[in-house]
């Protein structure tokens, strides 16, 4: 978020019994908030950011973290309210296992990542569940591999 306010997320339990976790990661040069969420945690997350005003998903990408290591996938969200200068931003990045990288979709709570995560899964391999329309979108289908990912062995032609 900007200014340096940091998010709260829990479910409001009793107790905090079900408090969903995540971790602060620190802050951008703008003052912009970079949470990481765990997979799990992503879907009903992603709901309580859109019910607290995140109505704008600004970017999302993903990216191979290290040869051999975790996948990521980042969302940048924004609070969009009328008569407000500087809305309010977060990041939320989510990390995945390379050997089956599965992530909640956020298609049904942002129309807009339609074709993001669509184009994350094409490059890097991603699972976004319950993607409505989760195929390649820029390698033809019959392509082999994952081309973004760091350990990727280009096909000699």
């Amino acid at each position: 978020m900007t200014h340096r306010q940091h998010v709260t997320i829990t479910d409001n339990k009793p107790n905090n019994l079900h408090a969903l976790i995540h971790r602060s990661l620190g802050f951008d040069y703008q003052g912009i908030e970079t949470l990481q969420i765990k997979p799990g945690d992503w879907h009903s997350i992603a709901v309580i950011l859109y019910v607290y005003g995140y109505n704008y998903l600004r970017s999302q990408c993903a990216y191979d973290v290290a040869p051999g290591g975790l996948l990521a996938s980042v969302y940048h969200l924004t609070r969009i309210e009328y008569g407000v200068d500087q809305p309010e931003e977060v990041c939320i990045k989510v990390f995945a296992p390379r050997k089956d990288p599965r992530i909640p979709s956020v298609f049904w709570v942002w129309k807009s990542v339609d074709f993001q995560e669509r184009e994350s899964y094409d490059m890097l391999g991603i699972s976004y569940d319950n993607h409505p329309r989760l195929k390649r979108i820029l390698m033809p289908e019959s392509w082999i591999g994952w081309p973004l990912r760091k350990d990727y062995i280009a096909p000699n032609f």
